[in-house]
């Protein structure tokens, strides 16, 4: 009973915003060697369809990525949410094996960390935004790099690579769009250090329930608000790292949690491929100075292979350890929940 009201308790809570929700900001877990971060109290937190709708609409709503919540939501239509139905939104991440600096492109998620500047008083945080990767013929960069350069209202020139693909495809391209809605960059883009012209940018209309999804020429695509929010705060020079972690793994309050999303198109891994990658990462998490090396842990084996199976980015609690010293924020506090 005490469950079923919990999640009506979450479920009127998001069901009451009206309009598109705000980018969603995490604090960083107070212990410095846990790296799994939440959303909500509640495990499971649940909207309901405002309308008769897509499951499109209610990623939109929230700013989550296409891919994402569909993988939350199996048994719901994607094309067709009726009225009040019952939909599963994302609560726990695990942030990405990067420094906590700068902005973190994880491209196997789909989504992006930015770990704005930490300000004395102010315990230290992290936020995430969904994005769209490069197909796989135009994959986007892996490594290390940053913002070079930022643009507002830009025009769009198309390569020539891609107006040769869309001349074959009967959609000509001009040889330079204009700012609107309908230009491919949205209203903001932000050149990063990578040969070849890499941006992060904005989206137009036509193209905005693509965010979350493997469809781009290789930049990083953001929605609107997204975009004009991280342009806003990060200057040029800001570090930026782009990874591929479908799996990963990380500590909070104790337990240990595995998080892990399907390969990318054109990519393949068998399952034990996957148990593989996963059994290092479990050994490596075990090794960390809170939490002394056992060879390996006792952790939850079904547990594994259910996540590894499913592949729909839910953080799975895999092994719960004693109690360890608990190492505070950079700020010697507490963060703060927003």
């Amino acid at each position: 009973m005490m469950k079923i009201r919990s999640l009506f308790a979450v479920l009127i809570l998001l069901s009451a915003g009206n309009g598109v929700a705000h980018a969603t900001t995490y604090a960083l877990p107070e212990n410095s060697n846990d790296s799994v971060i939440t959303q909500f109290h509640d495990d499971v937190p649940l909207t309901r369809a405002e309308q008769d709708e897509t499951l499109l609409d209610v990623a939109r709503r929230f700013l989550l990525g296409q891919a994402e919540i569909v993988r939350l939501n199996p048994d719901v239509d994607r094309w067709h949410i009726k009225k009040d139905e019952i939909v599963r939104l994302p609560n726990k991440r695990i942030l990405p094996d990067t420094p906590h600096e700068g902005i973190t492109l994880n491209i196997a998620e789909y989504r992006m960390y930015y770990y704005p500047p930490v300000q004395k008083g102010v315990a230290p945080q992290v936020m995430s935004y969904a994005h769209g990767v490069g197909r796989q013929d135009w994959k986007t960069p892996m490594g290390k790099t940053s913002i070079v350069q930022k643009v507002k209202d830009p025009a769009w020139h198309p390569p020539e690579s891609i107006r040769r693909e869309h001349a074959a495809n009967g959609d000509p391209l001009p040889a330079v769009v204009p700012p609107g809605p309908h230009n491919p960059l949205g209203a903001y883009k932000m050149h990063l250090a990578v040969p070849g012209g890499y941006l992060i940018h904005g989206t137009d209309i036509d193209k905005i329930y693509g965010i979350g999804m493997q469809i781009t020429h290789g930049c990083v695509r953001m929605y609107p608000e997204d975009i004009e929010a991280l342009y806003n705060s990060v200057p040029v020079g800001t570090p930026v790292y782009i990874v591929k972690q479908p799996i990963k793994v990380g500590w909070l309050d104790n337990t240990l949690y595995i998080e892990a999303h399907p390969d990318l198109e054109g990519e393949e891994t068998t399952l034990a491929q996957k148990v593989d990658t996963a059994l290092k990462l479990i050994q490596k998490a075990a090794m960390t100075a809170s939490a002394p090396a056992q060879n390996p842990p006792e952790f939850d084996r079904a547990a594994l292979n259910k996540a590894l199976t499913a592949l729909d980015g839910n953080p799975v609690a895999l092994y719960q350890r004693l109690p360890q010293p608990v190492s505070l924020s950079a700020t010697g506090h507490a963060p703060i929940i927003r």
